[in-house]
């Protein structure tokens, strides 16, 4: 095993009087506008998008705005019915709370879908013609907001007996798995590598809906493996003496990207 100092990184980018700019913060807004800038280029490449869709600035303009807001309201919800219903319940009104923290992946990805179907209704566009543009460039924000989880020291993984081990700030004086980092690379750098490699060598842009089967499929596995090394929510623990909530809501992730991708290949 290998063992890592925890380097001593400001949560907060910048200051300016009582303005923080926090990497958390910095890591939303990076991926949307890399994503609003690359589904732009993307959506305008003929040579590997050439689907029906008439997908004009106002659309993907549209796109990034809705999915922001599905993205934070679907986070937040995610959090409160996943991982902490029971003090929430009694806690109505911190819900809106956002500043101390508390959003799920998984109810902000709800959300994403909401926001894309809303947007392909409204542009009268097939589905997983605009949703596969936004799987191809999301794990740019997802690799962002892992690395800000390292800064911040949270969401860190169990005690370490194999791969790499560091002493977190915020917990005790085990070395631990950073999780937050095996999460950066697999559901971040290498899942946006492979999907790249499939609109890019293979076309599969212009079969609509196989590259969001894909992102499902590889994020839920990804994720379901980095989970044997996370430490469960404290809140939550594990369930049946061996899933975390992790695991268990990635499962419908990975059943949900094999049958797109079976449907795609039936097409």
């Amino acid at each position: 095993m290998i063992y890592l100092s925890f380097p001593s990184i400001s949560p907060i980018f910048f200051s300016v009087g009582p303005l923080e700019i926090r990497w958390y913060s910095l890591a939303y807004i990076v991926g949307f506008i890399f994503a609003w800038r690359y589904i732009k280029y993307l959506s305008s490449n003929k040579k590997i998008y050439d689907v029906k869709a008439n997908i004009n600035e106002k659309l993907v303009d549209d796109l990034v705005f809705y999915s922001i807001l599905g993205l934070i309201i679907g986070a937040r919800i995610g959090y409160v019915l996943f991982y902490n219903f029971a003090y929430y319940s009694d806690n109505v009104v911190e819900i809106f709370y956002l500043w101390q923290g508390g959003l799920s992946f998984h109810g902000g990805l709800i959300g994403i879908i909401i926001a894309t179907l809303l947007v392909s209704r409204n542009f009268k566009c097939s589905f997983f013609e605009v949703s596969d543009l936004i799987c191809v460039s999301a794990p740019v924000g997802i690799f962002f907001g892992r690395i800000a989880n390292f800064i911040n020291g949270e969401l860190y993984g169990r005690p370490a007996n194999f791969l790499f081990g560091m002493i977190f700030p915020n917990a005790d004086d085990q070395f631990r798995h950073p999780s937050q980092l095996y999460e950066a690379f697999l559901e971040g750098l290498l899942l946006f590598i492979i999907l790249n490699i499939l609109i890019f060598r293979y076309y599969k842009l212009k079969s609509p809906g196989f590259v969001s089967g894909a992102f499902l499929l590889l994020y839920g596995v990804f994720r379901y493996s980095v989970e044997f090394t996370r430490e469960p929510d404290v809140q939550v623990g594990y369930i049946a003496n061996f899933f975390t909530m992790g695991m268990l809501l990635s499962i419908p992730m990975i059943i949900a990207g094999l049958t797109i991708l079976l449907l795609v290949n039936k097409k």
